[in-house]
């Protein structure tokens, strides 16, 4: 399964991006998750989807990204708002090939990765 993300990019503080993540197929009832890695840093989880509604985010960025699919275009969405110099990472989309709640948040469960994009927020 191959997970094509769209290119970042580089902004100013408190500016706005929006990640893509094409996958080949969309399954309402998979984990699908957006995932950042700093330098120096291990991969931490950002924000993921599950069942199409259920959205959990780190509190890093709660009330400042959202994640969302679109089905029809078999595509998941992060649109990153307010963004500051700490948010600088690669962000990799993940999917798994369950649904089960309480394994959404474990990144091990996560079988198939896109190649990461860069974000760079500088002050």
């Amino acid at each position: 399964v191959h997970l094509v993300e769209s290119v970042g990019g580089s902004v100013q503080s408190a500016g706005s991006l929006r990640l893509s993540c094409a996958f080949p197929y969309t399954s309402s009832t998979y984990c699908m998750a957006l995932f950042c890695q700093a330098p120096a840093t291990e991969r931490a989880g950002v924000a993921l989807i599950v069942s199409d509604v259920s959205t959990t985010y780190a509190d890093s960025v709660k009330g400042r990204f959202t994640i969302s699919k679109d089905n029809a275009k078999n595509t998941l969405y992060l649109q990153m708002n307010s963004l500051n110099p700490e948010d600088t990472a690669m962000y990799y989309c993940a999917t798994t090939n369950h649904g089960i709640p309480g394994l959404c948040r474990l990144q091990y469960e996560y079988n198939y990765w896109g190649q990461g994009t860069q974000v760079t927020v500088s002050s």
